[in-house]
């Protein structure tokens, strides 16, 4: 990873300041670096040491960050990561721009590894996570959105990421068709759970850790699953009261909203539907050869459950 944030600092430089301040501003705020980390463990696992992994998983960072500076101006969000947002701190314009400067970066890079099935998957992934934002975007406020539109938006905007991820490190080391697939599907389950599970801790995570305001879903009118899930299982009222809520985004019914979901048990089948995702990761990483990067794949899937942030 400090080969990686290496690459990243060299190739943030740009002739426009404001170009670089944004980008280090929001790549300095942390993140957990899932993505790259996933690229280079693929890597380990299936024995490729070259150089090109370091070029590639910081190109899978830029495209995270990007999505997030256009996200947030979206979603008008304030805090990620305990700090202010880009677009809060530097206005909406800038943020928009620079995403499209770390899109366009990452693309030179990606020429740069010159192997075309490398460019396929991450110019694929990019242009399905484009679609999953605007799929979200005509679901705001949608009180009916079921669990499979649910799904299908998550898979597309979070988990198609950690999927390319995962298939690049698999592709870097020629893995055969087998291997690359196991790797992809771990990809896709893994993203898929660690949005389901941050999708619960919006009503029962804690700000300070969380580092993002609590109820940001419901002010943007997102159904997610915990929400699904308790009007699945409430009363006709409990019911009534979320659609409203989500309808509306209505922050000032958080409190009641979260009473609602505690009560129909609706977190707790939002985890098991998390941990049905993360078994699968597990499953497909023991196809893997028996190696510590994959032991510790398998790890990571195993250790979801229990992130509060």
């Amino acid at each position: 990873m400090e080969a990686v944030d290496r690459v990243i600092a060299q190739r943030l430089q740009s002739g426009v300041p404001l170009v670089g301040n944004v980008s280090r501003y929001i790549i300095a705020a942390g993140g957990k670096r899932l993505r790259p980390s996933l690229l280079l463990l693929t890597c380990g696992a299936l024995g490729y040491q070259g150089e090109q992994r370091f070029n590639l998983a910081a190109v899978v960072e830029f495209i995270h960050t990007a999505t997030l500076l256009h996200d947030d101006v979206v979603d008008a969000s304030t805090m990620r990561r305990g700090n202010a947002t880009a677009n809060e701190t530097f206005g909406n314009p800038a943020s928009v721009l620079v995403g499209d400067f770390l899109y366009s970066r990452a693309f030179q890079m990606m020429v740069q590894a010159q192997d075309m099935r490398i460019m396929a998957v991450l110019a694929d992934a990019t242009n399905v996570i484009a679609e999953g934002e605007v799929l979200q975007l005509m679901n705001m406020h949608n009180a009916g959105l079921d669990e499979a539109g649910y799904l299908q938006v998550i898979r597309s905007k979070t988990a198609k990421l950690f999927e390319a991820s995962a298939r690049v490190g698999a592709i870097l080391a020629n893995a055969n068709t087998e291997m690359e697939n196991a790797c992809a599907n771990y990809g896709q389950a893994l993203g898929t759970a660690f949005q389901v599970i941050d999708d619960v801790l919006d009503y029962t995570g804690d700000a300070s850790v969380l580092g993002k305001n609590l109820g940001d879903d419901l002010r943007e009118g997102k159904a997610t699953l915990p929400l699904i899930s308790a009007m699945q299982r409430g009363t006709s009222s409990q019911c009534k009261t979320i659609q409203l809520a989500i309808e509306r985004g209505d922050v000032g019914m958080l409190e009641e909203v979260i009473r609602i979901v505690h009560e129909t048990g609706a977190l707790q089948v939002a985890r098991l539907a998390a941990a049905a995702e993360a078994r699968h990761a597990i499953t497909e990483a023991s196809r893997l050869p028996d190696t510590a990067h994959a032991k510790c794949l398998i790890q990571l899937a195993a250790q979801l459950l229990e992130r509060q942030h």
